[in-house]
């Protein structure tokens, strides 16, 4: 029998994690992809490079970053258990780079170009990542099964 439409080959919908995740997922693939047009494939690894996505200020670097956060959110979140990995990978991965942020800002070595407004970004998705690692998930309960 086909998996139905929402349905997964298991016949259960996604679970808010796994939908977080996807969509988190896409999010960041698609902001590295546009941080290019921005900033091209010039100066890799350069700081205050002044070229900004909305208010947040990107580099090549950053972008590779984007690229592989979402690929990732793609490939991992199209499981419970794979979407869980993912927000503990996004919970550590951007609680480091907050605090390497609050470090780096302004700094010559700052590889990611990072300014505040990134630091903002990067606690809010450490903590989405907290989100898509721990909500619980009540299972579907089926009232039509009789024991």
């Amino acid at each position: 029998m086909a998996a139905s439409a929402g349905h997964n080959a298991t016949g259960r919908g996604k679970t808010v994690p796994e939908i977080l995740g996807l969509a988190f997922g896409a999010i960041y693939l698609l902001v590295g992809i546009v941080g290019f047009f921005i900033t091209g494939f010039d100066d890799f690894f350069s700081h205050d490079t002044g070229k900004n996505l909305l208010f947040f200020e990107i580099n090549g670097m950053h972008n590779v970053v984007h690229i592989l956060i979402g690929l990732a959110g793609l490939a991992l979140s199209r499981t419970l258990a794979g979407a869980r990995t993912y927000g503990w990978l996004l919970a550590v991965g951007y609680g480091a780079a907050f605090i390497y942020g609050l470090i780096a800002v302004g700094k010559d070595w700052d590889f990611l170009s990072i300014n505040g407004a990134d630091n903002v970004l990067h606690l809010l998705t450490a903590i989405v990542g907290l989100v898509i690692a721990l909500l619980p998930v009540r299972d579907a309960v089926d009232s039509r099964r009789t024991a």
